[in-house]
């Protein structure tokens, strides 16, 4: 508990023979710990009055260094107001660190973090998308707790962050169940942005990321197998909201859209060539990338079903798609009605049309990649690894059945 907060404006004078002035010092005192540190300001000791900390006279000289004085003092009233406010425990140290984070306009890292989340937001649509936003979000207020419990501030200056910081960060979020090894990774790499736009400004020396390395744990796809999409389609269900979630999921088995991709799709992203086949041409929100899908019977199916909401729909939405969480939610019933045992959530539907539907039937893995609008083939390739993996599994039960013959 902190009993006692007083502070003293003095002056020493210099040990040069050429320089008649004395410096300004600032003493802080809590409790029984002071910490002392030079104002880098000069005063002639003939016109500096002690009792008062402040210079005499009434040239323009001397109401700049008292102006400068006074908001030493306001400052430092303000800071051991807001700690005391907070019940937090502080020393010397702290109240001058703080002090001169404000003197010298230091970047503060949650307040810097902020300010490029808000540059995001205002960009949502045009060159983010709106996960992104909440991506970084999500890291700034992990980063914000991990501050808290460490340091027990609210923020911190940029200069304090090094590997060891980062490597702390990285060990809470996983202690803390943020998520899983590649979820860790992925928040770490969100700051590590943060960290780069101070270095690229020269607002630190050195980039704290220079030694670390991002540690991702190879993930298996979940997919729908060709029976269980036909359970999907053949099941019967009563309830409107149930059947509405499972058409637009069924919808994205057989064009491989993403969710905020077929809730932004409207009858300006659909085309017909030629010969009559209407494609779905699209700009994907995640990655600012070109996206070309032929439209199956089935998605044609669904959209001639929705044909009057379509109409009605000032925006000429092609689907009445519901938010993510609903979606998820009516899915987990819906798996329970066609007998489906694992967990169904939406992003399987992508999975589903890049392997089920296209590489499984023999579509091209090019193809596969420029309808599921990717930037790189490598990301189509984890696709192609789980057709793989299943082919594997495959051959290896027919052989198990050969040796038991």
């Amino acid at each position: 508990m902190n009993d006692s907060f007083s502070f003293l404006l003095f002056i020493r004078k210099s040990r040069s023979k050429l320089d008649d002035r004395a410096t300004m010092h600032l003493r802080v005192r809590v409790n029984s710990q002071r910490k002392e540190v030079s104002l880098q300001k000069k005063v002639r000791p003939s016109d500096w009055i002690q009792q008062a900390g402040r210079v005499q006279g009434a040239g323009q000289n001397a109401y700049e260094l008292n102006t400068y004085l006074d908001e030493i003092k306001h400052k430092l009233y303000n800071i051991h107001g807001k700690l005391v406010a907070k019940g937090k425990t502080f020393t010397a140290q702290t109240i001058v660190d703080r002090l001169f984070a404000t003197e010298k306009n230091e970047r503060m890292l949650i307040a810097l973090y902020q300010e490029h989340n808000e540059g995001i937001r205002e960009l949502v649509g045009r060159e983010y998308s709106i996960g992104r936003y909440y991506q970084h979000n999500r890291t700034m207020k992990h980063l914000k707790k991990f501050i808290q419990k460490e340091y027990g501030e609210d923020d911190l200056p940029i200069k304090k962050v090094d590997i060891q910081f980062i490597q702390r960060f990285e060990h809470h979020l996983l202690v803390s169940k943020a998520g899983g090894r590649n979820t860790v990774s992925k928040y770490v790499t969100n700051f590590k942005k943060i960290m780069r736009i101070a270095h690229a400004y020269g607002w630190i020396k050195k980039d704290p990321f220079f030694h670390w390395k991002a540690s991702w744990k190879p993930t298996e796809r979940e997919v729908l197998t060709e029976n269980e999409l036909n359970l999907l389609m053949e099941v019967k269900i009563p309830n409107i909201k149930l059947d509405r979630a499972r058409d637009v999921f069924l919808f994205c088995c057989f064009t491989g859209l993403s969710y905020v991709d077929v809730k932004k799709l409207s009858n300006d992203d659909i085309v017909m060539d030629i010969h009559g086949q209407k494609w779905i041409k699209t700009t994907r929100t995640k990655t600012n990338t070109k996206s070309s899908v032929p439209l199956l019977p089935v998605p044609l199916q669904i959209m001639e079903k929705y044909q009057q909401f379509n109409e009605e729909s000032k925006e000429g939405k092609i689907l009445p798609v519901m938010s993510n969480q609903k979606l998820n939610d009516y899915l987990r019933d819906i798996s329970e009605l066609c007998g489906i045992k694992r967990k169904v959530t939406f992003h399987l539907s992508r999975h589903t049309f890049a392997t089920t539907v296209t590489l499984s039937n023999g579509v091209p893995i090019e193809s596969v990649s420029k309808m599921l609008g990717h930037s790189n083939l490598k990301t189509t390739q984890i696709y192609a690894k789980v057709i793989d993996n299943k082919l594997a599994a495959d051959m290896h039960m027919l052989k198990n059945r050969f040796i038991k013959n």
